[in-house]
């Protein structure tokens, strides 16, 4: 084992699959040099130029400023035999190419009725609360789930971003991974072995029996958070990580709401259309009969990313809205709790 960064853990497994088959490429703007591009923090920083060493130029392509080209080429070569790796930098820019994105990747395999298979990774990173502005801090993962034919990961630790990596890249799908930035320096123990994550299959991260919380992305560890500040209070939390969001993990979801009788959800993504809007349909039609109080959605509000560092802080979900959520799911325990007590 190794203590490796969120963003150490994500260029080790590319260097693994690089090394594993000559077919793996990574191609994007300035990935010749560009530390983001390739291998990241921690450990890994130090072979950086050794990347282009180890597997030559033909194998680590800077693009063109066009996320619409660079992400048509990377689908043409997935088409004729390669396995791209596309580093798009900001998951804004993502919108740029949409139409490949819609029209060509989701669709091809479908399309040429199977003749062709689409095996590429589109990493792209969550630049929120960083004051970046609006055109460079959404959370797009939403609109992306909504699109048939595209695989999704929002891992939220460095040993789950490193195996659904292995796993991305191992796929003849494409996959659309959203890194959050405010986890590129978290720091965990990574088995220096190699190792993979099945898509679709969520990770329990605190066992409990109270209340379910989910956390995508970069509110998990705020998750875990809420419910160590709830634990004190005699609050047992559940907290589970979906690690992909297509294909999605409804059975450990629901089966822990049956559990638990309650629901909280807490994304950076806005509210309207999100993750935690699907989560919330699947366990109101599967579970709705175990549900003791409403379920709580804690999600960025619904406007755009202002610059202004004080307010930007101000609308994505937090430790203290996660556990004002629990609170209102719990009320009745907590009132009894403290009529005990008193």
């Amino acid at each position: 084992m190794s203590v490796m960064t969120y963003i150490g853990a994500i260029g080790a497994a590319q260097q693994e699959a690089m090394s594993a088959d000559p077919r793996v490429i990574i191609i994007g703007e300035d990935v010749e040099a560009n530390v983001y591009g390739t291998t990241g923090g921690g450990k890994q920083r130090a072979e950086q130029g050794d990347f282009v060493q180890q597997f030559g130029k033909n194998r680590i392509r800077n693009t063109p400023i066009s996320e619409e080209a660079i992400v048509g080429t990377a689908i043409g070569a997935a088409m004729t035999g390669l396995r791209p790796i596309v580093d798009l930098s900001y998951s804004s820019f993502l919108y740029m190419a949409m139409d490949q994105f819609v029209n060509q990747a989701a669709k091809n395999r479908y399309m040429f009725g199977g003749q062709s298979s689409i095996p590429v990774v589109f990493r792209s990173a969550m630049f929120y609360g960083l004051n970046t502005g609006a055109h460079h801090s959404d959370r797009p993962y939403p609109m992306f789930m909504n699109v048939p034919g595209l695989k999704i990961m929002a891992p939220a630790s460095a040993y789950d971003a490193k195996g659904l990596l292995r796993s991305a890249i191992d796929s003849d799908d494409p996959v659309l991974t959203f890194e959050a930035v405010p986890l590129w320096g978290a720091k965990e123990e990574v088995p220096d072995e190699e190792y993979r994550i099945p898509f679709g299959v969520a990770r329990t991260r605190r066992e409990g029996c109270d209340v379910t919380v989910v956390g995508v992305s970069g509110s998990l560890p705020l998750a875990l958070q809420a419910a160590e500040d709830m634990a004190a209070r005699g609050v047992s939390c559940e907290v589970i990580d979906p690690r992909t969001l297509v294909p999605l993990d409804t059975g450990t979801i629901v089966r822990s709401v049956l559990k638990t009788g309650r629901l909280v959800i807490a994304e950076p993504a806005h509210r309207t259309c999100g993750a935690a809007a699907e989560i919330a349909a699947v366990v109101a039609d599967k579970a709705q009969h175990a549900l003791v109080a409403p379920i709580k959605r804690v999600c960025a509000l619904n406007m755009q990313v202002p610059f202004s560092p004080a307010l930007e802080a101000q609308i994505y979900p937090t430790r203290e809205r996660i556990v004002a959520a629990i609170e209102a799911v719990c009320a009745d325990q907590l009132n009894a709790e403290n009529r005990r007590v008193g």
